[in-house]
């Protein structure tokens, strides 16, 4: 999914919206203390009163708010995984029956607390819902409506929330006009920050892709790699910040380190090159043949493809990796930016000096 895909889908989660039909919402309870789950209830999403729609329309807008490769990350499949995640929500998603749909959403929840003990009592909210999308009019002349031809796409979504304790009050009872202590032991649900969860599956250019799941973490940059691998059964994810780091390591493997400010300014100037270049795809890549090419482009002496997929080697353990190309100039750009701070702090320490 891209931005656009991720943005058109979290726009429709709105009350009275007939682009988007929840068919069921599923609350499952469960315990710090013991791990287990302690109560679980299901209804149609319809029988909810606006208020309660309201706060979780807003609750599955925030889980799929952020950037992607930061806070929301298209995660593939393992392949022959035992007991897959991917099957399970697949069966969950074509079940026409709503128990057998609870027990297969069950079976999720079973692998969290397998895999994490939480701190606090959690709740975890599954719904069963599809996203229409109308299509464009052929021309202007037809009559035919938008709305009269859509894609269909039905998905699964899942936020996990925690809970807290209920704040102490005092009142004021104005008919028996005396102060009374405000005792609530029901635990609040906070549906304003998503601890984590996932959107199954992804919706890309209007077609379902069922290999890949979109997953959303609790924190910028700080995925749970212990969740998408033994939850979700996905493949490990590198975030935005981490592939800057990837791409700088491997230019300094390269060269020693002994790039000049021109020269790494070159070196920005080309990878934004090869983003211009590839305007039709979403994420343009760079793999080491790339790299290779960037630094001969732009100056760089003594570069050949061992070196590089050597660098490859080196940095990520991975010679066949491919950076992300936008994240590869922003790594150019602090780089770059580190380096003429640097050179100008250089110089004015040696203007003072000499002025002494």
């Amino acid at each position: 999914m891209n931005k656009k895909d991720v943005a058109a889908i979290r726009k429709q989660f709105k009350v009275d919206n007939d682009l988007l039909k929840i068919s069921d919402i599923f609350n499952v309870y469960i315990m710090k203390e013991s791990s287990e789950i302690y109560h679980h209830q299901s209804q149609p999403f319809e029988m909810l009163e606006q208020d309660q729609q309201e706060l979780f329309m807003n609750n599955f807008k925030k889980l799929l708010t952020g950037q992607l490769d930061e806070k929301l990350f298209e995660l593939k499949f393992e392949r022959d995984i035992e007991n897959s995640s991917q099957l399970v929500l697949h069966q969950g998603l074509l079940s026409s029956d709503v128990e057998d749909w609870k027990q297969r959403m069950l079976h999720i929840v079973e692998k969290m607390l397998q895999n994490k003990q939480y701190e606090m009592d959690i709740v975890v909210t599954f719904i069963k819902a599809e996203y229409l999308k109308p299509m464009k009019r052929q021309s202007e002349e037809s009559e035919e409506s938008e709305r009269d031809t859509v894609f269909s796409n039905p998905f699964i979504l899942c936020s996990i929330n925690k809970t807290q304790d209920p704040k102490k009050e005092l009142l004021f009872d104005y008919v028996e006009k005396e102060f009374k202590y405000n005792v609530v032991v029901d635990p609040i649900i906070n549906l304003n920050a998503p601890m984590a969860g996932f959107l199954f599956p992804c919706i890309t250019d209007n077609a379902a892709d069922v290999n890949h799941i979109l997953y959303s973490a609790g924190k910028v940059n700080e995925p749970d790699p212990s969740f998408v691998e033994e939850v979700l059964n996905a493949q490990e994810t590198i975030t935005a910040k981490e592939d800057k780091t990837v791409f700088e390591e491997i230019v300094k493997d390269v060269t020693g380190d002994q790039l000049n400010t021109s020269t790494l300014a070159n070196v920005y100037e080309e990878i934004n090159r090869v983003m211009e270049d590839n305007e039709e795809e979403e994420t343009p890549k760079l793999d080491y043949r790339d790299v290779e090419r960037v630094l001969k482009m732009s100056g760089v002496e003594d570069v050949n493809t061992e070196k590089v997929e050597a660098a490859f080697q080196h940095v990520i353990d991975d010679e066949k990796y491919e950076l992300k190309a936008k994240y590869a100039t922003e790594a150019g750009v602090n780089t770059l930016l580190h380096r003429l701070w640097y050179s100008q702090l250089q110089l004015l320490r040696s203007l003072s000096f000499a002025q002494k």
